[in-house]
């Protein structure tokens, strides 16, 4: 009689506790299934690792269907499926927001060498307008020297004129001077030297 019992007592335990092993699988798909809806809700991760999670999402559904003694490879599956998911999805993204930053930094570095050859280029326009000014100034600085240096000339010229015309007036009225005091001299000459005048014969009556 006893022997019969023994049997009879594993099986009302058994029975006894299926219940409590199916609450707590239920649990454990249901702690799961959060977890996967953690990653299927997050704008950053829902778009990665589609494969993992589907496979996630097996596992659950084969944990929730598990007898008792399969429950518990049941839930190491499912718990290391969701772990999967979790972290393909997390790489994914990491990797996605890496990508972007990347293109961030490269759209920075071409926006700034756009920036520093605009810089480059106003510099140079400046200092081409600068170097253009600076010519100008130089030309006509050199205009006006060969201006004045003309009009130098010029007044050079017409005070060599006007020197030439003095000195020839000086000249000639020297001559003249000479020639005055010449005749002068002859005229002195000739009185001291003049016979008397004849006197003039008287009229008959």
């Amino acid at each position: 009689m006893s022997r019969l019992r023994t049997p009879m007592l594993c099986f009302v335990m058994l029975f006894a506790f299926a219940p409590l092993r199916a609450a707590e699988g239920d649990a454990d798909a249901a702690r799961l299934s959060q977890r996967l809806q953690a990653i299927e809700a997050d704008s950053r991760t829902n778009t990665f690792a589609a494969y993992e999670r589907l496979q996630a999402r097996q596992a659950i559904d084969a944990l929730a269907a598990a007898r008792s003694r399969q429950r518990d490879a049941a839930l190491q599956i499912a718990e290391r499926r969701v772990e999967i998911a979790e972290i393909a999805a997390g790489t994914e993204a990491t990797r996605r927001e890496i990508d972007r930053l990347d293109r961030e930094r490269s759209e920075l570095l071409v926006e700034s060498s756009r920036q520093e050859a605009e810089r480059a280029r106003q510099e140079a326009e400046r200092l081409r307008v600068q170097a253009q000014i600076q010519a100008e100034e130089a030309q006509r600085l050199r205009l006006a020297a060969e201006e004045e240096s003309l009009a130098r000339q010029d007044a050079e010229l017409v005070l060599d004129d006007v020197a030439g015309d003095q000195a020839n007036k000086l000249r000639a009225a020297r001559q003249r001077e000479a020639e005055l005091a010449r005749r002068e001299a002859e005229l002195m000459s000739g009185e001291g030297q003049a016979t008397p005048p004849k006197p003039k014969p008287k009229q008959k009556p």
